[in-house]
């Protein structure tokens, strides 16, 4: 093992397989106990499969049970999955749902010690260590990749700068006056602020940054090489989704060869998308997650809809925890625009509920300038088509106001006349996506 690597735990990072699987059966038991005893979604789950916590006798034996999904946490919202009564819940996150329902998280104090773990982890494989200073350019709130980020720094020892997004030329003033020697955001953001010193003539070289920690989008290794070039830095990829944790579910080392799996606190699994069977190690399909230590909001068999491979082949770094290649797509018709979920469902229940819209739309997503962005193209009646100027514009004022609203991201709508947009036979084809062409 290369004598520069840093582990946060190597304890817990490089045990044998022996020891994870095993580690990985006790806590699944755990988990399947609390669910059983705990949560009423569960308790209708194991009754339907006739299937007792004490029937796990192999981790294989988990594939008896059926699947989590969002429908699930539809019916529940908002505390229906949750394991524990409240007053042990400290903290509150949601994420988009599939209708104007959020979904809801929530995390114990134990929880967000295992959150702050998990976190210290992939950052320290990164390179972050306590004499970074971390620029966290994710946006706080609900969402959970800023908190995530901004505990691991602080377990390292190094010094959070929680600046937030946006506002790019602030943002470059306090790299270079604060010295920002980690960057955290999403992928497409860090170009924006390569374009943006371009344009300020700031010379990457005259910074202190030096890794970018990108996540909660997908990105390519184009772009990868795009972001080292431009920025200066070596660029590490990161996974996570709000229903398991949050930032810390999975992390690139430096070798960048894989994301590092956190599996003594999750099991993983890839199924066929289509049938839903159990594929070999290596094959490629559907990432599902069972959580092995959350309190709050433990997750069975959830179907994270990523497409992606594992692999358990012990890393350079030493490390032997299951790597996850990057997401290569979705099996359901999900987006992230700028780091935020966004389903066309949202998009239509919206649509639909303003005077004059037809019941037919697309959604063309493309990235300008670095930067995710969202146009709606709206068949509208004949009369509102052909209606004056002041008209339409106040009609698109309307609904680009709604669905800022319910998305939480800004989408440009585009009226087309009746019968325009391409009727198909089968199912509609309603999103363009031409991020990756």
């Amino acid at each position: 093992m290369d004598r520069s690597v840093r582990i946060w735990n190597k304890a817990d990072e490089c045990q044998s397989r022996e020891q994870i699987l095993a580690l990985q059966l006790n806590r699944l038991q755990q988990t399947l106990n609390l669910v059983a005893n705990k949560v009423p979604c569960y308790q209708a789950k194991f009754k339907e499969s006739g299937f007792k916590p004490q029937d796990l006798q192999r981790l294989e034996d988990l594939h008896h049970l059926p699947f989590t999904t969002k429908e699930d946490l539809r019916l529940n919202y908002p505390y229906g999955m949750f394991a524990v009564p409240m007053r042990d819940v400290v903290r509150i996150h949601s994420s988009s749902g599939t209708t104007g329902k959020p979904t809801v998280v929530g995390y114990t104090k134990e929880d967000i010690t295992t959150w702050t773990e998990l976190v210290a982890r992939f950052m320290t494989a990164a390179g972050v260590t306590e004499e970074d200073i971390v620029h966290i350019a994710f946006g706080y709130g609900l969402f959970t990749g800023a908190f995530g980020l901004h505990y691991g720094s602080e377990a390292i020892g190094a010094s959070v700068i929680p600046i937030s997004g946006g506002n790019t030329d602030k943002q470059l003033m306090i790299m270079q006056d604060y010295r920002s020697s980690a960057l955290v955001c999403t992928p497409s953001y860090g170009l924006t602020l390569a374009d943006r010193m371009e344009k300020q003539g700031i010379d990457p070289a005259s910074l202190a940054l030096r890794v970018g920690l990108f996540g909660a989008e997908p990105w390519s290794e184009q772009m990868r090489v795009e972001l080292e070039q431009r920025l200066g830095i070596m660029a590490t990829d990161n996974y996570g989704l709000s229903e398991i944790m949050g930032p810390g579910v999975a992390g690139e080392c430096r070798f960048k060869s894989g994301m590092h799996l956190a599996e003594d606190h999750f099991y993983a699994e890839i199924i066929d998308p289509d049938t839903g069977e159990v594929l070999p190690a290596g094959a490629v399909g559907e990432l599902v997650l069972t959580s092995l230590t959350k309190q709050a909001f433990p997750m069975i068999r959830y179907r994270t809809r990523d497409i992606s491979r594992l692999t358990y082949e012990t890393c350079e770094c030493g490390r032997t925890l299951a790597r996850m290649e990057k997401t290569r797509g979705r099996t359901d018709d999900m987006l992230i625009i700028k780091g935020v979920n966004v389903f066309p469902t949202q998009i239509e229940e919206v649509l639909f509920q303003i005077e004059g819209c037809e019941p037919h739309y697309q959604l063309i997503v493309d990235r300008i300038n670095n930067m995710d962005s969202l146009e709606v193209q709206v068949e509208v009646n004949e009369r509102i088509f052909f209606d004056e100027m002041k008209q339409q514009r106040q009609f698109v004022v309307e609904a680009e106001k709604r669905l800022a609203t319910v998305l939480g991201v800004s989408a440009k709508i585009k009226l087309v006349e009746p019968s325009t947009i391409q009727r198909h036979e089968g199912k509609a084809v309603r999103v363009i996506d031409r991020r990756q062409q």
